[in-house]
Formats: structure tokens, C-alpha cells, sequence
């Protein structure tokens, strides 16, 4: 044949650049390949690769039609494959260190990694000695060599490794071959990516030790899992190291604690919490602010049960999809599941009456207390429980109307988040591969939400096929004062349960329509937002928040009847007495040290001239302060709803 015959020429594939171009290789080429064909310098500095969004080894074959992401040093996604490296090397020091130990996996996390250890007897102060051989190890730096083996191959090297098995198993199902990384003396199955050599894995930390059950079930072994964290240099490790001390600090478990917020206790079930006066106090003014809002936007309040037939949610279509999540039980012969979520019950009531055009929109909230079965591993404090209870608002609204009630929504969430001074991001999530509803209505649906937008001239990325199965959203994340992100409020249009229900309202044509259905939340849940601004504040809440506003501090046991005198003057607030035989100066650090933004101080000579002196957290104090004006100072802190106090940042 000639050179020009095109059976001697390789067949083709394409794959697409994050710029949109495409580029064409030769069918078998990998990942790699694709970067030196783009460009000898990119060839050399791959680390990795995304096909199609998901992370993988350079050495991973490419396919046609892939979108394709070269990693580098330089890109995002290069911490995590360095931090993976670094759990082989955590785990590869271990069995050095310790005999018989069984090795599960280790993947790496969003601030470090992990690895789960099975038959390892280990404690915390046996993490130094862990760290220094894998300094070792990433001095030896040994060459990170990934190879392809036979699943009989792999059976036959994790022999001794039941969990590996276990994985390998379920890889045998959709492959022929499995890869497993070697360095130095020690191998581990795994499908990478990884750094060439461990000689590239910058500073390690090791963090903490836990229990953790295998693959999530409490049915399960429970394991002894290892964190820990890498960066690329000292410096950055040095940053996260403080503030992982400052988030420390600020553990809403350790404040809850010491201000009487909230227990969790052994004898009412894990993730169940209890909230104590003072923290009941603070939810009832959170409950009040969402409230006073509803109130404006012109929703009615419903209440729904704890616990329905599972009929509904097999309606709803929440029994298939949150069943493992759910506490199912049976009474007689029917069977009750407690409710994982309240709009089910909100669609339920909207169905048991008739509705025109003209009605729309209609608005229903609650402070629905709802049930999640999670892993007794995974709870925490109150940012992952059993119970929680979200602020939940569900509209019924005609397709017309998305717009303008999603705007009063918008109005609505940025007056929460800017009211506790919160920085916030917001993005539109498009329609995903698995959805339902019509091009037209999603459509439709995007251009409105994407109008509200653009009329507020507001930033907000793009997560494309990102919505929720039955409507796209805008989701909003925020900081806290330290910087960490969190999930926030979101609002989401739904056209699947109402198609489920067979909601309806006649339209002015007379003829039955659909109603489109509003799921919105101000807050999240309590819990959630509640712990956030534990450690947001520190404890220190705003005044109008604070469990305990305001503590009169008599000098002496002569000056305790006018401190209940001044005390009676600020009765429309959370006042206390500080009643005990003790010194001034212990009064003041107690009060300072539970968290109360205002102290008022009585001697003799405040009682004299019918006067107070003020100190606030800060350690500010001002003398010869009317009664009336600190009164009213306060008056307008609390209304206003201030983020500190200041009657002495004047």
C-alpha cells in the first residue's frame, strides 16, 4: 500500500479544549498525549487530566467527543492529586511504623486527606513520629510509577488485604484491568492521579485521628481514620494552620457549651439536639426576623405533621429517593416514614382546594421540623443532625409570575445575609441531563431567573446542569468571618411536584393549568445557620441576638437594691442582676467572659447622682450615663438590628 492509502492511518477521535476548539489525536492517545500535541512544554508539565469534569491520570486513554482539561502545577485541581500522593505516603509510613495493619482508602478532601486503617492501635501522640518518616519518605523521592495489572493479578497482591478486595470486587464488574501506584517498597491500589514522585509533595501536617465505619455504614467496622493536610509550601500551611486554631477557637460545640445553648446527649439520641433557654432565645429572635419578613411578603403560615403515610412520599417521589435517609416504621398494616422534607405537605394542602388565576400567588411557610437518617459517623454539633428545622416558604404562582415573585424572594434573602454583614456569591444552576418539564418551560424559566439577575446588575456564575431535577435555581453561598464558605439560601422553581399532585388552578381561559411551585428557605435550616453564627460571632452576638443583653454589676451588696431599681428600667430587655458576693472585678470578667455586649456598673456614686456606667465588650467604659439615653440608645440598636454594639463606637 502507499503512504497515501488511508487504511495504513490510524483512526481518529476528538476531543474539545476548554476554550471551545477542538483538537484531533489518534484513537488509543491519552491524556498526556493530547498535551504534547497541543504543545511540548504543556506535554512536559502535565500532572493530570479532566475528561468530561472528572479528574484522572495522565496515562488515562481519551475518547472522542470528551471535553478535556490538562492539569498542571498550576491549575486549581493540582493540591488535590498532591494531597492524594501525600495519604500514600501517610499510609506507606504507617506500615512501616505498625504490623498487620489493614488498608482501606484515602482519598483527599477539600483541606487535606485521609486514610482509614483497620487493626491500628494509635493515638494522638503518635502523629509526630508518622510525620517525620514521611518527611522520609518525600526526601527519598521515590518515583510514583502507576502500572495496569489483571484482576486476577490484583487478587492475587492484596491477598492479605480484605478491604482492597472488597473495592476490587466491584472494579471487576466494569473492567478487565486495575491500576495500582508503587513507591519505594510499598504499592496500594488505586486509580491515581498522582504527582510523578514523592520527592513533589510539599510540607505534610497530620491533624487529628477519628473513628470512621467502613464505606459510611454504621453495619460496618469501625476504622481508625488519619487527617491530615499538604500544601505546596510552608507558608500556606502556616495560613491554614492558623486559622484551623481560629476555627477551633470558635467551635460552635465548645460555645455552645459554655453559654448554655444547646446538649446533645446520650440518653435522647445522636443528632437530636436539645436547645437550653439561652439558646432557645436566640432561634426565637432568628424565628421572629424570618417571620416579621413572611409577614411583609404576604405568606401564611401552615403547619404540617411529623410523620405522614408513605404514601406521600411515594406521591412526591422522596420514598425513592431518600428511603435509606428516612426513619420508616409501621403501625398496624399501614406504614409512616417521619417527613425528610415539608413540601410534600405544603403541595397537599395547596391540592385540597380549588384555585383561579386570580388567586395566584399563593404562599405558604413553616418552621417545619423535618428528619434525616445520617450516619452516626457523620454527625456533628448541630451542623449535621437528625432533627432540624428549616425556615421553608412554598409558593404557588402562575408561569407569569416567576419573575416578579422570585425578585421579592431575592429582596428577601439579601436582607437576611446583609443583616448578619455576610458576604455573599450567587450562581444560576441550569437544567441537568436527568430533569423534567418541557425545553420551553425551562427555558423560560432560565431567562427569568437569569432577568432578575441582570435587573439587580448582581455577579453570579454560571453552573451549567447544575439545577435541581425538577427546575433551575440560584443558589447563594456566603463567608463567615474567618473565611469559610458555606451553602446559603436558594431558590427553586419546580415544575415536577405539582405535575405529581395534579395541582391545578383555572386559568381566566377557563380551562384547568399547572401552577409552577417555589421552593425558598431564608435561612437553611436553624441548626445549620444557627451554628454558623456561633462561630461567626464567636458567641458574641449582636445585641438584639444575645441570649443575655444587658447585666447590672452593683459594686457592693449597699448598692443591690438600686441595681435592681436601674434593672427594672430595662425590663423590655434580657436583663440579669449580678447578685453575688463577689468582687467588681470578677463580676466584670464573668460577664465579659459570657459574652454580654453591656454591662452596667452601680456604686454609690451612681446611686447618688441617679445615673449608670456603661462598659461594653470591648472593655470601653463611659461614666455619669443617663438612664433614659442608654435606654433609648439601646432601643434603636436592637430595632435596627446592629451588628455590634456601639453606644461607646460613637
Amino acid at each position: 500500500m502507499s503512504e497515501s492509502d488511508p487504511q495504513s492511518e490510524p483512526a481518529q477521535l476528538t476531543v474539545v479544549l476548554p476554550d471551545g476548539s477542538e483538537l484531533h489525536v489518534d484513537e488509543g492517545a491519552t491524556v498526556e498525549d493530547c498535551a504534547y500535541e497541543i504543545g511540548p512544554g504543556l506535554g512536559r508539565d502535565t500532572v493530570a487530566g479532566k475528561l468530561d469534569g472528572d479528574l484522572v491520570a495522565k496515562e488515562q486513554p481519551a475518547y472522542d467527543g470528551a471535553e478535556l482539561e490538562i492539569i498542571t502545577d498550576q491549575s486549581e485541581e493540582y493540591l488535590a492529586v498532591m494531597r492524594h500522593s501525600a495519604s500514600h505516603c501517610l499510609a506507606q509510613a504507617v506500615e512501616r511504623h505498625y504490623d498487620d495493619v489493614d488498608l482501606a482508602i484515602g482519598p483527599p478532601t477539600d483541606e487535606g486527606f485521609y486514610y482509614d486503617f483497620d487493626n491500628l492501635d494509635i493515638d494522638e501522640d503518635d502523629l509526630a513520629a508518622l510525620e517525620s518518616e514521611i518527611a522520609d519518605i518525600v526526601d527519598e523521592d521515590y518515583e510514583i510509577e502507576r502500572e495496569e495489572v489483571s484482576i486476577e493479578e490484583a487478587e492475587e497482591r492484596l491477598a492479605d488485604e480484605p478491604y482492597k478486595l472488597e473495592l476490587l470486587s466491584e472494579f471487576a464488574d466494569e473492567n478487565e484491568q486495575v491500576t495500582f501506584y508503587t513507591q519505594g517498597e510499598w504499592e496500594d491500589l488505586c486509580a491515581g492521579p498522582h504527582v510523578d514522585s514523592t520527592g513533589e509533595i510539599g510540607p505534610v501536617k497530620l491533624l487529628e485521628i477519628a473513628g470512621a465505619y467502613w464505606r459510611g455504614d454504621e453495619e460496618n467496622p469501625m476504622q481508625t481514620r488519619i487527617y491530615g493536610t499538604a500544601f505546596e509550601d510552608e507558608s500556606d500551611l502556616e495560613n491554614f494552620l492558623e486559622r484551623k486554631q481560629e476555627a477551633e477557637k470558635r467551635d460552635h460545640r465548645r460555645i455552645g457549651n459554655e453559654m448554655n445553648l444547646f446538649s446533645i446527649q446520650d440518653v435522647t439520641g445522636p443528632g437530636l439536639p436539645l436547645y437550653h433557654p439561652p439558646g432557645k432565645t436566640v432561634l426565637k429572635e432568628l424565628e421572629d426576623f424570618v417571620e416579621d419578613l413572611n409577614k411583609d411578603a404576604g405568606y401564611d403560615y401552615v403547619e404540617t405533621p411529623h410523620v405522614f403515610k408513605t404514601d406521600l412520599w411515594h406521591r412526591s417521589g422522596h420514598y425513592e429517593n431518600y428511603q435509606d435517609d428516612m426513619f420508616i416504621f409501621n403501625v398496624g398494616d399501614d406504614e409512616f416514614g417521619l417527613k425528610p422534607m415539608n413540601c410534600p405537605g405544603h403541595a397537599a394542602i395547596f391540592q385540597d382546594q380549588s384555585w383561579s388565576y386570580r388567586d395566584l400567588p399563593i404562599r405558604y411557610a413553616e418552621n417545619g421540623k423535618v428528619y434525616r437518617k445520617e450516619q452516626r459517623g457523620e454527625l456533628s454539633g448541630l451542623s449535621r443532625v437528625w432533627a432540624f428545622t428549616i425556615d421553608d416558604g412554598h409558593l404557588f404562582i402562575r408561569p407569569d409570575q416567576i419573575e416578579q415573585e422570585v425578585e421579592e424572594i431575592m429582596d428577601m434573602i439579601i436582607d437576611v445575609l446583609e443583616t448578619f454583614d455576610l458576604e455573599y456569591e450567587m450562581a444560576l444552576a441550569t437544567r441537568p441531563e436527568k430533569s423534567v418539564g418541557s425545553d420551553e418551560i425551562w427555558e423560560h424559566a432560565e431567562e427569568q431567573l437569569e432577568t432578575v439577575l441582570e435587573k439587580r446588575n448582581l455577579e453570579y456564575d454560571i453552573e451549567e446542569g447544575d439545577g435541581a431535577f425538577y427546575g433551575p435555581k440560584i443558589d447563594f453561598a456566603f463567608e463567615d468571618a474567618i473565611g469559610r464558605a458555606w451553602d446559603g439560601p436558594t431558590v427553586q422553581l419546580d415544575f415536577n411536584m405539582p405535575d405529581r399532585f395534579d395541582l391545578s388552578y383555572v386559568g381566566e381561559d377557563n380551562e384547568e393549568h399547572e401552577p409552577v411551585m417555589i421552593h425558598r428557605a431564608l435561612y437553611g435550616s436553624y441548626e445549620r445557620f444557627f451554628m454558623m453564627l456561633i462561630e461567626h460571632y464567636e458567641g458574641k452576638f449582636p445585641f438584639w441576638l444575645a441570649p443575655e443583653q444587658v447585666r447590672v454589676l452593683p459594686i457592693s451588696d449597699a448598692n443591690l437594691g438600686y441595681a435592681y431599681q436601674v434593672a427594672n428600667e430595662f425590663d423590655d430587655f434580657r436583663v440579669e442582676v449580678d447578685d453575688r458576693d463577689s468582687t467588681l472585678e470578677r463580676k466584670i470578667r464573668a460577664a465579659h467572659d459570657d459574652r454580654v455586649p453591656y454591662q452596667i456598673i452601680v456604686g454609690d456614686n451612681e446611686e447618688e447622682d441617679g445615673n449608670i456606667s456603661v462598659r461594653d465588650r470591648f472593655e470601653d467604659q463611659e461614666y455619669d450615663v443617663e438612664i433614659e439615653d442608654f435606654h433609648d440608645h439601646l432601643v434603636a440598636e436592637r430595632d435596627e438590628q446592629r451588628s455590634e454594639p456601639d453606644f461607646l463606637q460613637d
